[in-house]
């Protein structure tokens, strides 16, 4: 069976990058990396693999320069005993341009970059580089690391907020339910058009807080898009304040129903 049949059969989906490169041309060779998600070495080569094997199956490269560095569980260990019982675990494969993954893996050092394989492909156009060859393979994949970075950053922003949310929405539901539970000033129920502001059946308004209507939950495919990581912490602080808002709102509420 061909690689591309065994993939298409596997129940996994294949290795999909997170980033890749702009192009380098120079006399002939054109340099691009690709950064993968990879929890361990064994993931780490299948992605190249897949790269090398799949995805430029059709017109090969003569180098797939890779490197990796994956946080794994040490030997004899749990994981119940914290950080202390991981360790990062770091390998590269030169694929024939000696030195490359080396440099590779230095970057992804510089750059902070953990439970990744980056893959810099060279296609030799005829023509030595020297040492030039190895500028264009550190730049590609800096450029790879740093939006790895910044997708890493943006998801865990996207995954605070989601948290943010839950928390404001049951807020704002316990505070709903204490509103429209507490009596009026004479002592009766409100109505149902007695809330908010809105008329009353005498024509008049009630002073009563609206109860808020259910919100569809915020979706962030468009700011995960645009790894503004700036707006992501504004909006983190805002749903803050937010949370501690209605918090002041359920202590009134509270207090007023006691």
């Amino acid at each position: 069976m061909s690689n591309l049949d065994s993939f298409i059969k596997s129940s996994r989906p294949p290795p999909k990058p997170l980033a890749t490169s702009q192009e380098i041309r120079d006399r002939g060779s054109i340099f691009v990396a690709n950064v993968f998600t990879a929890t361990s070495p064994d993931e780490a080569r299948k992605a190249v693999h897949h790269l090398k094997h799949v995805t430029h199956g059709s017109r090969p490269a003569t180098h797939e320069i890779a490197a990796w560095r994956c946080m794994v569980l040490k030997t004899g260990k749990t994981g119940l005993g914290g950080p202390d019982d991981f360790e990062v675990v770091g390998g590269f494969d030169d694929d024939g341009e000696k030195y490359a993954g080396n440099k590779v893996l230095k970057v992804m050092q510089a750059e902070g970059v953990i439970d990744a394989v980056v893959v810099v492909s060279r296609w030799y156009g005829g023509e030595m580089l020297g040492p030039a060859r190895f500028d264009h393979i550190e730049l590609c994949t800096r450029e790879v690391c740093r939006t790895f970075r910044l997708k890493d950053d943006m998801a865990t922003c996207i995954a605070t907020l989601t948290s943010l949310d839950d928390i404001l929405s049951s807020l704002r539901a316990e505070l709903a339910s204490l509103t429209s539970s507490k009596p009026t000033s004479d002592g009766s129920e409100p109505s149902d058009h007695g809330v908010g502001g809105q008329p009353t059946s005498e024509g008049g308004t009630s002073a009563k807080t609206a109860v808020p209507t259910k919100k569809t939950r915020p979706t962030y495919t468009a700011l995960e898009e645009s790894l503004d990581i700036a707006r992501a912490q504004r909006l983190i602080t805002a749903r803050e304040n937010s949370i501690k808002s209605v918090k002041q709102a359920l202590q009134k509420a509270r207090a007023q129903t006691t």
